[in-house]
């Protein structure tokens, strides 16, 4: 790669000059990431819908991708069009709908005791899964905004008791109106302290959650493209799936959090409304 430039308008405009990697003129499909790349704090990003809608004029495969286990695709694609942007429900994959393929590929019609709400629940019913807190095949952890004490306690005692232990996502925190408030990653992080073991994490960077995706469009890695805001989760992500990968400079990442990492993605712009160009 060289000697990389260091300020974010550098990577920005510098990068995309020296055509990093040529494949994005055979991308024909795409996959993208939904909050810091479409949407920021319940605003549209500019160039987001019009993106989507020449991807639909195109007939181009998309989905949106998100690490959000709280909502289902339904919900997201209802508050996405309170932003301004028209996604269907079918072209939304969540962890959620990712960890329920998974489990019911691993056990199909097995039992759960899940710590979550709608969104991780409703996809697990929908896969054929009992939901009990009886010796269950697996124990789920999932987001939620209302964590209980005596749910993680129950979740501790049964990973001991031999329930296999699954995560919908790896995030530490997530964003409130306040400032971070602790989510998935956290309560990972607590019951691993207290049972030794392990959660199996089905959402991004995992490259199965990608695959997935990937499997559900009929779409394959040498000819899709990832967008997305976070070097740990979207790019690493993407990189090891296979994929054409776009770091767009409107969520998390910014030149000095590209620099903290060993890889490049294949792209870095300022915003998704440089892909119409």
């Amino acid at each position: 790669m060289g000697n990389l430039p260091l300020t974010c308008a550098d990577y920005a405009e510098g990068m995309t000059e020296r055509a990093i990697h040529p494949r994005r003129g055979d991308i024909e499909c795409w996959l993208t990431d939904m909050d810091g790349v479409l949407v920021h704090e319940n605003r549209a990003i500019p160039g987001a819908a019009e993106l989507l809608e020449h991807w639909r004029e195109q007939e181009m495969p998309y989905l949106v991708l998100t690490n959000n286990s709280i909502f289902t695709a339904r919900d997201l694609s209802a508050r996405l069009s309170s932003s301004g942007i028209d996604v269907p429900e079918d072209r939304i994959w969540t962890s959620a709908l990712a960890t329920a393929a998974f489990l019911k590929q691993q056990k199909p019609g097995g039992t759960a005791f899940v710590i979550g709400e709608a969104g991780i629940l409703t996809a697990l019913h929908d896969a054929g899964y009992v939901m009990t807190e009886t010796d269950p095949d697996f124990v789920v952890i999932g987001e939620t905004r209302n964590y209980s004490f005596e749910a993680i306690t129950k979740a501790i005692r049964l990973i001991s008791r031999g329930a296999r232990f699954i995560s919908t996502n790896p995030d530490a925190t997530g964003p409130s109106q306040d400032g971070p408030m602790p989510a998935t990653g956290a309560i990972n992080a607590l019951i691993t302290k207290a049972t030794g073991m392990e959660p199996y994490i089905v959402g991004k960077p995992n490259p199965m959650m990608f695959r997935s995706a990937l499997n559900k469009i009929g779409a394959h890695s040498h000819n899709t493209g990832m967008i997305g805001d976070r070097m740990d989760t979207d790019i690493v992500a993407g990189m090891e799936a296979g994929l054409h990968t776009v770091l767009v400079m409107t969520g998390i990442a910014d030149a000095a959090e590209i620099e903290r990492f060993p890889f490049r993605p294949d792209e870095v712009l300022t915003s998704v409304a440089e892909l119409l160009q």
